[in-house]
């Protein structure tokens, strides 16, 4: 099969799109026939060796944790699933090797889940880890109820954008920081928008003078140490992106693969209640193009990655 991988460290330069032997298929993963990837930051993160500390990395490594295919075979164990389903997964393991940028993937049941039968596999394929991101910091670490006012740092990003729609659909109003020339989509979206950066404090004041009931951090630094000032009394605080958020008072969140919450997902999907922009899309061969992309932090919404 044909496959992106890298075998050290380092930047997109050292990706290389090569052949490589199908995977083996255990007991209890079903081999999926990919048709879409996407790219996280984490992807290029782990690249860089800077998650080498938490996981073992097996060389030469196929990159990504994304994926929407079809099912092509199943385990021995395996009977949620047979060839020819429709799935999407965070694929994630407890170390690095076999990713989703490849024509084929073993990915275990418990990372998977039927993927929404509206939208496309490009679409698809951006919805796991952001999802599941946004999702598990919006319900279970925050417990976001109807009627109450959200800020979602970074908004207008992969993970902000569909945080913001999780916690409309949630019932809650929500206020998402942006650049000026992301305002209009966050509007789009069902949020007010509000400029990042010096004198933060107070636009959020005006649109809501006595604080929100929970901020969802996505970017860390100031805009974290600034964000206990912006609660309510009795307000929630939670960071995906900077661990320091503990000693403020909050919770750090790392996703985790979850097949009822990715159910759920794809749930607010068919309502038409939650939608993946992509961005942009590039072939397989040209993944290390997608991580410059990523790595330029700009992007609005998924970068794709087009396998079959």
């Amino acid at each position: 099969m044909k496959a992106i991988t890298y075998s050290s460290y380092g930047s997109p330069d050292v990706l290389e799109y090569v052949e490589r032997p199908e995977p083996k298929l255990g007991p209890d993963s079903v081999l999926v026939k990919v048709k879409a990837a996407s790219v996280n930051p984490v992807d290029w993160k782990i690249l860089g060796g800077y998650l080498d500390p938490a996981l073992d990395a097996v060389f030469p490594v196929v990159p990504g944790w994304d994926v929407a295919g079809v099912v092509e075979k199943a385990g021995a164990a395996v009977t949620e699933y047979a060839p020819g389903d429709e799935v999407v997964g965070y694929v994630r393991e407890d170390l690095v090797g076999r990713g989703t940028f490849a024509e084929y993937v073993a990915a275990p049941v418990r990372t998977l889940a039927r993927k929404p039968a509206n939208v496309g596999f490009e679409e698809a394929a951006g919805l796991p880890l952001a999802g599941l991101t946004a999702y598990q910091a919006l319900v279970k670490s925050l417990k976001v109820r109807a009627g109450e006012t959200v800020l979602v740092h970074a908004a207008a990003g992969g993970v902000g954008s569909l945080a913001v729609q999780i916690a409309r659909a949630l019932g809650a109003e929500v206020i998402g920081t942006a650049s000026e020339r992301n305002h209009d989509y966050l509007r789009s979206l069902g949020a007010k928008p509000v400029t990042y950066g010096d004198g933060l404090e107070g636009r959020v004041r005006e649109i809501a003078p006595d604080g929100v009931d929970a901020v969802l951090d996505l970017v860390g630094g100031d805009a974290l140490q600034v964000s206990p000032s912006l609660l309510a009394p009795g307000g929630r605080l939670a960071s995906v992106a900077d661990g320091a958020v503990t000693g403020l008072g909050g919770s750090y969140v790392f996703v985790r693969p979850d097949t009822v919450d990715l159910t759920e997902l794809g749930a607010l999907v068919e309502r038409g209640e939650l939608k993946v922009e992509v961005a942009s899309v590039y072939p397989l061969e040209k993944a290390a193009d997608a991580f410059r992309e990523s790595m330029g932090g700009h992007t609005r919404g998924k970068i794709a990655i087009r396998v079959a």
